[in-house]
């Protein structure tokens, strides 16, 4: 079985296996995040990232926050007289715009744990670094792109390949777009409760594309989405 979940923004490890208990999910199934793990509440997401780093069947797709994470990767240099003079204007910029977007939680969490194990920071670092902007899926006869945002700027003459990261990482779609007609578009990035009420804290489905960001850090549990047969399951 081919699970997604998204913008789970610092949910604790232990509420997300609960989730996957749910579904036994097993050494035979394969989990997507759709990017933002970090970021916004708890620890940042850190502890995720972690177990993330030894799952041989779970795979982050980049989200925009983590870009913003690595835009700051900065932070985790040695602080010496040199690279303080290095700081810019643009680097500077670059943090506060991150703390502003919910950052700081994942920073700090990231230097605690780099006092314990530098190694585990740039591991992390490396993985997100090497994370993919979408995958190509295909299950029971259904063709799937997962990403994190949606497909910014969409064309159907373009294929995805031809997307650039900012149109994969900061699209917001309208209920009313349509995406491909023989490819189901699975993403998070923009909350379903900001298409109204009713999709408050659920999986919006279309008939192109499904929105599976239920909004976690505004209180709502967090989702799955088997894509064998598009069942929904809540924790």
């Amino acid at each position: 079985m081919i699970y997604v979940t998204s913008d789970l923004h610092g949910l604790k490890l232990s509420k997300l296996k609960e989730l996957l208990k749910k579904v036994d999910f097993s050494e035979n199934d394969l989990l997507y995040i759709l990017g933002d793990v970090v970021d916004r509440q708890n620890d940042g997401g850190v502890e995720i990232l972690k177990w993330l780093l030894e799952q041989p069947n779970a795979q982050l797709i980049l989200g925009n926050h983590e870009a913003m994470l690595l835009s700051c990767d900065f932070v985790f240099e040695e602080i010496t007289e040199d690279t303080v003079k290095k700081l810019s204007n643009g680097k500077m910029e670059l943090l506060k715009n991150y703390v502003l977007n919910g950052g700081n939680v994942t920073l700090n969490a990231l230097q605690n744990l780099k006092k314990e194990s530098p190694e585990t920071v740039f591991d992390i670092l490396d993985y997100l670094r090497e994370a993919p902007l979408y995958e190509m899926v295909s299950v029971n006869n259904r063709d799937f792109i997962l990403c994190h945002s949606g497909l910014d700027e969409f064309s159907k003459e373009k294929s995805i390949e031809d997307y650039s990261a900012d149109q994969l990482l900061w699209a917001w779609p309208y209920i009313t777009d349509k995406y491909y007609d023989d490819i189901i578009t699975v993403f998070g990035h923009t909350p379903t409760m900001h298409y109204g009420d009713k999709y408050k804290g659920k999986i919006l489905k279309t008939d192109t594309w499904i929105d599976i960001d239920v909004g976690v850090p505004f209180g709502n549990l967090p989702a799955l989405l088997r894509l064998d047969d598009l069942e929904e399951f809540y924790l």
